[in-house]
């Protein structure tokens, strides 16, 4: 299967379980969430992207400490429901992208999450490149990973490649999860541009918490 093919499949999955996305995730999200908190330190009046966030359920853990928080999807449908809790912070905003392709700058945010997200990617790999791309020099990444796909001996070794440094890695028998507090190696120049995509997959939509999908 090509990647733009598992990434479609993905999006179509949680657009058609979009109604109970909630029910079924919220309670183990929000563990993550969290436990991640409690072991990373978040600057005050930050830049702060979560990729692939779902319905939201970080917003009402971070927005207060946030200048602004921009959260992404490729799920459009997931999106609607995110707006729900946007709208209660105005500093808010959604966006509909390929996380491997976004549309920011290099260097843009202080601190970037990436709940459940990697094992939803097709190649790891490109995602970790990307998330190195956007955030600044020292910046907080906090990441989560599946440990049926990702073992704890590969783990270093992907996100040294992203010049990611692991701070903390948080575990339980009985979380699904990795919970990883990184932090970006800080380099002299960054000159990884962002990349293009392929095709059809670069549908990015940009709306205030305010407007309708």
């Amino acid at each position: 299967m090509s990647e733009w093919g598992r990434k479609r499949e993905v999006m179509l999955h949680y657009d058609q379980t979009v109604a109970s996305y909630d029910a079924q995730y919220a309670d183990e999200q929000t563990t993550k969430i969290r436990v991640a908190l409690k072991n990373a330190r978040l600057k005050e009046n930050s830049l702060v992207l979560d990729m692939g966030c779902g319905t939201g359920l970080l917003f009402p853990y971070v927005a207060d400490k946030a200048k602004l928080l921009i959260g992404i999807d490729i799920s459009r449908k997931l999106l609607k429901q995110a707006q729900k809790r946007a709208k209660r912070h105005p500093n808010v905003i959604l966006i509909q992208t390929d996380a491997d392709y976004t549309p920011f700058k290099n260097q843009t945010f202080h601190n970037l999450f990436a709940i459940t997200l990697l094992q939803n990617m097709p190649n790891p790999k490109t995602t970790l490149k990307e998330i190195g791309r956007v955030t600044k020099p020292e910046a907080t990444i906090i990441l989560t990973t599946l440990k049926k796909r990702f073992t704890q001996k590969i783990i270093p070794e992907l996100l040294r490649k992203a010049r990611l440094k692991i701070t903390a890695l948080k575990t339980t028998a009985e979380m699904k999860d990795h919970i990883i507090i990184c932090r970006k190696q800080a380099v002299h120049s960054e000159t990884r541009q962002r990349p293009t995509a392929d095709g059809a997959h670069t549908h990015i939509t940009l709306k205030s918490t305010h407007s309708n999908y």
